[in-house]
């Protein structure tokens, strides 16, 4: 097996893309090995779906499409980044009882640590970011 397999999708920035991008990494993740109805594999679905939704929901029209990229590292680690061109990095906002959102990228870290994981972000050339999410892999590689 190759010390690193990846694949990345580009979508377009609509709410219906949340659902495709989620699909993706699913079957990306089954296809390596992965099965779908696993704890690891829920984290992963509901980690996917918070990221994409905020490339969506946050970048205010600013940037067209996002990509997610899936990298597994020598079976070891597998990393999902969500990449946008809007130049705002994602903000820890105080969660208010009335706020309906806000609360996204503090689901995201809290499932990360809890599965032995971390979040980071990076600045992209054309001035956009990406959220990484790296986690232990914790399926056999096929």
């Amino acid at each position: 097996m190759a010390d690193l397999q990846e694949a990345s999708v580009t979508l377009p920035s609509d709410p219906a893309s949340v659902t495709t991008a989620r699909r993706y990494v699913c079957a990306l993740l089954a296809e390596w090995g992965m099965p779908e109805h696993t704890p690891t594999a829920d984290v992963v679905r509901l980690i996917v779906s918070e990221l994409t939704t905020n490339a969506v929901l946050h970048t205010l029209g600013q940037s067209p499409t996002f990509t997610v990229d899936v990298q597994l590292e020598r079976a070891e680690y597998l990393r999902i980044g969500v990449t946008d061109s809007h130049p705002r990095w994602p903000q820890r906002l105080p969660a208010a009882v009335q706020q309906d959102n806000g609360r996204g990228m503090v689901i995201i870290r809290h499932l990360a640590a809890e599965s032995g994981g971390r979040l980071s972000v990076t600045p992209t050339s054309d001035g956009g970011k990406t959220v990484w999410i790296m986690l232990p892999w914790a399926a056999p590689v096929q």
